[in-house]
């Protein structure tokens, strides 16, 4: 007897643990552990991961697993194994980490069949199955159910004759084309030939095709090729010859792309230095983290590339995480131009089909490097020799619903696993990571300079109170305008950057740069339009929007904001000469139009190219000669402790698109702040100096690296419900916690009610506290019960990113 311990899709405490079936006889031998079962639960019939299969039980009375969903597991074991650890550290449902590591399409509403494999023919299947594929079609997963032949379609998929599609809903209405194939080998056709009549010769000419070309052709390149009809191909067919299929097309999102083949590029020297240690690492399979700190331009992709072929030539295969904002074509061409179809690409671009298929390229072992955004870290690899996180400072690489995991821990464990290293490459490393290479907790390799030396671009930052004093009331610097129209007349091209990060949120007065913060938090306070006042979301403290500005009594104080579309139409004024492309979230909705844009201003059929987030990084354009960053301090003033480590990051980040080639390049920074150190040290691109200063801000407000976070949000439709409930888990963890530990709250949350949803939060700060995770658990499992009858919610997320 053999039993299936099963993890159901139930996220609920109670049921987060394996469950124990009995496999019926026919499933004997097929379940493995990673495959998904649907099991009966209760009343209902539900879907599950197999995680072990074992022979015995301490459960009484078993139920018969329902049926698979699989012919062979969407899961490994290390995967498993990995989605315990997950489940652990994020303190989330098991059943979420292992549904987080599928593409969507798995979960998704789908079809599934069963089709014959690329170049099978029927005669290679047992006689008991040709009658399910004698026309060459796919056959329903729920008909093979019925018909009892699952046990005869896995052993043939095992070796390879058979393999299962999953036709997701939204799949099914894609591209789907006639195909004829040869139902008979070589030999057997030969022999038909001389057994056909001699006034056959179109049927004739047809099986000497097939004889020459033994796989399947598309039945319009046939028709035309042979200039026969579509009754001789029937009467082929009628003598199960020939068959008719209709296959769907291997969705390639890159198909309309030729990418060049390039070979790898001469090192520098500093290139050499930094590359020698890694590939010491792969060489010797040993686990080290390395952070690759190099300025903007100093060539960290090529020493990804080549160490990524170091792993191919020793037989192993390579996970690239980059930001799905930086996941350009120009990132997707250099992968594929230098590995070509040994690469897939996973991000939110690509419909649920596109994904499901590099997914599978994936897992069948089609492909030995995996380019993606945050979840392609669960790419199911066996044999992992190195994994590569670029712009590892990015915030996206933390994912903020269950499981609430950061790709960097998950990229370590899975490294820890296969004996591999990691590289975390960026030219504005998280201080975390700083602060552990200056441990040697990582090993730090830097690129100081620019490939053949290219000088930084000059950077001025602009104090926008001056043009103000001046009489200046656009959104544009004088100078900024000046180089704007200088660009145009050398027919150079220019990008504008607007951070849009912190919308009208916080209250500054426009003649003295002054910004109202908390005297508790050392964090800007934030506007609330309604009751015109002004809050810390750390602390609580409120105060009213004054009328005049405390420091300099000017009447210019007041809450800020622009949009990219505002920034449109005034460009149109000023410059109505210059045609501007505008990259935003409404630009580039649509399916590929990210970029089309970029493409069309890479071709020079725009001036100027203005936008968001989004252009910040990765691209790199030879005539882009000066970048404009409309609003340095949008992102300084959030109520966030990381806003000065952003606003540092995202301006030597747009400073880098700048002058990368022959042409040198400007830099304006326009800012109310131009004092503050992050914007001063951008501007010097000076890391170092940055780093030194802003840890010790952190030292002095017990922030991370210098101590972790936990925070505890609760969210009820009754205020009081909501601050009375946080009342009780302060108390409680304050119980449990060490006097080293500091404890803030309750306190509002920074958003403070979300669909008619009060929510407080507390907020942890740590360095080691051993009774944590239990503390957490236990307060997690008393108000779970509470959640389903009295619509409490209480989420906790370790180490957050956002403290919304």
């Amino acid at each position: 007897m053999k039993i299936a311990s099963v993890i159901v899709d139930v996220p609920a405490k109670q049921t987060d643990k394996a469950f124990d079936y009995l496999v019926p006889k026919q499933w004997e031998d097929m379940i493995q552990p990673g495959m998904r079962v649907i099991v009966p639960f209760g009343p209902r019939k539900i879907q599950g991961f197999v995680i072990e299969v074992k022979s015995t039980t301490e459960v009484k009375k078993l139920r018969e697993l329902v049926e698979p969903m699989d012919l062979e597991p969407v899961l490994n074991d290390e995967l498993i194994k990995l989605g315990d650890w997950l489940a652990e550290n994020t303190l989330s449902f098991k059943i979420f980490a292992f549904q987080v590591m599928l593409p969507a399409a798995l979960k998704a509403k789908y079809e599934k069949k069963v089709k014959m494999a690329e170049g099978v023919y029927l005669s290679d299947l047992p006689l008991n199955l040709h009658p399910y594929f004698k026309n060459g079609g796919m056959l329903d997963w729920d008909d093979a159910i019925k018909n009892g032949i699952v046990p005869h379609l896995q052993r043939e998929a095992a070796k390879g004759l058979l393999e299962v599609v999953y036709l997701v809903k939204e799949r099914v209405k894609k591209k789907q084309m006639k195909y004829i194939i040869p139902l008979v080998s070589k030999e057997d056709l030969l022999v038909e030939i001389q057994r056909l009549p001699a006034n056959a010769q179109k049927q004739k000419q047809v099986l000497e095709y097939f004889i020459n070309h033994p796989h399947e052709v598309e039945m319009r390149k046939l028709i035309a090729e042979l200039n026969v009809s579509l009754s001789t191909i029937k009467a082929l067919s009628n003598k199960n010859l020939l068959a008719e299929t209709v296959k769907e097309i291997y969705r390639d999102p890159f198909k309309d792309h030729h990418f060049e083949r390039r070979g790898p590029l001469p090192l520098t020297k500093a290139q050499e230095k930094a590359i020698t240690p890694i590939l010491h690492a792969i060489q010797t399979r040993e686990h080290e983290v390395f952070l690759l700190y190099g300025v903007t331009g100093s060539g960290k992709t090529e020493i990804y590339l080549q160490s990524i072929q170091e792993v191919i030539n020793n037989g192993k295969e390579a996970i690239v995480l980059v930001p799905e904002i930086s996941l350009t074509p120009q990132m997707v061409n250099r992968f594929k131009g230098r590995f070509g179809e040994m690469v897939a690409v996973l991000h939110s671009g690509l419909s649920a089909g596109e994904k499901y298929d590099e997914w599978r390229k994936i897992q069948r072992k089609e492909v030995k490097v995996v380019v993606g955004a945050r979840s392609a870290i669960f790419a199911p690899f066996e044999n992992i020799g190195i994994i590569i996180i670029d712009e590892e400072h990015e915030t996206s690489y933390k994912q903020e619903e269950m499981p609430r995991y950061h790709a960097r821990d998950v990229a370590i464990k899975r490294a820890q696993t296969y004996n591999c290293p990691v590289v975390l490459g960026s030219a504005t490393p998280s201080l975390e990571s700083f602060a552990r290479a200056k441990k040697k907790v990582y090993q730090l390799l830097s690129l100081p300079v620019r490939m053949n030396n290219k000088a930084l671009p000059t950077v001025e930052i602009v104090d926008m109170r001056e043009e103000l004093r001046a009489g200046n009331r656009s959104m544009f610097s004088r100078k900024l305008f000046e180089l704007l129209k200088d660009r145009l007349e050398k027919k150079q091209q220019s990008v504008l950057f607007l951070n849009k990060r912190g919308h009208s949120s916080f209250v500054m007065c426009r003649d003295c740069g002054y910004v109202v913060n908390c005297p508790k938090c050392d964090i800007s306070l934030t506007y609330h339009r309604a009751g015109v006042q002004m809050k810390c979301h750390y602390c609580g403290y409120e105060s009213v929007v004054p009328r005049a500005c405390p420091e300099c009594n000017s009447e210019y104080i007041r809450f800020f904001g622009t949009g990219t579309q505002k920034v449109e139409e005034e460009l149109g004024k000023i410059l109505p000469e210059a045609k501007v492309i505008r990259m935003d979230v409404d630009t580039t909705s649509r399916k590929g139009s990210h970029e089309r844009l970029l493409k069309e201003f890479q071709d020079g059929k725009a001036d100027i190219l203005l936008g968001t987030q989004m252009i910040a990084k990765g691209l790199d354009f030879p005539n882009i000669t000066l970048v404009g960053v409309l609003s340095a301090d949008t992102m300084l003033h959030l109520p966030d402790f990381r806003s000065s480590e952003k606003t540092f990051q995202l301006l030597t980040q747009v400073s880098g698109r700048a002058g990368r080639h022959q042409l040198p390049g400007e830099v304006i920074i326009q800012t109310y702040t131009p004092e503050h150190y992050s914007i001063q040290l951008a501007g010097r691109q000076d890391y170092t100096q940055f780093f030194q200063q802003e840890m010790m801000v952190r030292r002095a407000h017990h922030y991370p690296p210098y101590y972790f976070l936990t925070l505890i949000t609760v969210s009820h439709e009754q205020l009081l419900t909501a601050v009375s409930t946080t009342e009780k888990i302060v108390k409680y963890v304050r119980s449990k916690l060490s006097s080293e530990a500091v404890i803030l709250g309750p306190s509002v949350s920074p958003i403070a009610k979300i669909n008619n949803r009060y929510r407080y939060q507390c907020l942890i700060k740590y360095k080691r506290e051993p009774n944590l995770t239990k503390t957490l658990k236990m307060i997690l499992d008393q108000y779970q019960k509470e959640a389903s009858k009295d619509g409490l919610l209480v989420s906790v997320d370790v180490n957050p990113f956002i403290l919304m």
